[in-house]
């Protein structure tokens, strides 16, 4: 009926209208991205900290000094992580850049200058931890290489007037009672840092994002554990120390710190 058909017509037209009316609002805000970073940032205040090799999820790092399989996972994994570090490709794909200052890239105006340059970081930095004089990374002897990295963030500055983050490694504090808390200060035993003092050095900052920055090398810093006490766990707490990072709260573990135990057994 004539009915029927102009009530067909009107929800053909109706829905031609929505769909018309959709494309334009998504059209006019594509418009309005960016390709190489996002319009908004929710920007941590404190960025995530992760260590290398990768533990399981307890955050666990614990093998036999006499079982060679036990640590030899581990030095494999840093050695995967660590290859596009190798000075080689470094030399090929990013600058050398001056230490000690940021490394900005203005656009000018409207035009976007990327890619965005990177600055080498290369793996020789990171001496007895890099893996190539040492290629156990120190776990045959009981004195193991954990390497840290912050988690990537668009623009950000850590640290002001000139002075560098750095990381620090110390003892956990744990509960073992209601009231009671417990610390492995004794335990630690004596710790070395690479780069020197455990610095991300600022020629690394800012980073520009995964589209404008292809080749951008996260920097490092590795702690080695010279004479950490064996067959106990061992509780360590790394954090990064910045005149411009607020301390991360109990209730964000990850937040400018990581937490992991480090069992090292012998069969003596």
């Amino acid at each position: 009926s004539l009915s029927a058909g102009l009530i067909i017509l009107f929800y053909i037209v109706f829905y031609i209208f929505l769909a018309g009316l959709f494309a334009l609002t998504m059209y006019v805000m594509l418009q309005t991205l960016d390709d190489h970073k996002p319009t908004w940032q929710d920007r941590l205040s404190t960025p995530g900290m992760v260590i290398r090799p990768k533990a399981d999820e307890t955050f666990e790092i614990v093998y036999n000094i006499q079982n060679t399989e036990s640590w030899d996972l581990y030095a494999q994994a840093l050695d995967k992580f660590l290859s596009p570090y190798n000075n080689s490709i470094q030399a090929q794909k990013n600058d050398e850049c001056t230490p000690d200052q940021y490394f900005v890239q203005e656009d000018s105006g409207d035009v976007k200058n990327n890619p965005k340059r990177s600055c080498q970081f290369n793996r020789t930095i990171l001496e007895d931890c890099s893996g190539i004089s040492d290629r156990y990374y120190g776990y045959q002897d009981g004195k193991p290489c954990i390497i840290i990295k912050l988690n990537r963030v668009i623009g950000m500055l850590p640290g002001k007037s000139g002075q560098a983050p750095y990381v620090t490694c110390g003892a956990k504090r744990y509960k073992v009672g209601k009231d009671e808390w417990k610390e492995d200060t004794e335990k630690i035993g004596e710790l070395m840092y690479f780069p020197p003092n455990g610095t991300f050095n600022l020629m690394y900052y800012p980073y520009y994002g995964k589209k404008a920055q292809v080749n951008y090398s996260q920097p490092l810093v590795a702690v080695k554990f010279l004479n950490i006490t064996t067959n106990q766990d061992v509780n360590v707490e790394c954090k990064i120390n910045a005149n411009n990072i607020p301390e991360g709260s109990e209730r964000d573990k990850f937040a400018g710190r990581v937490s992991f135990k480090l069992r090292i057994n012998t069969n003596n």
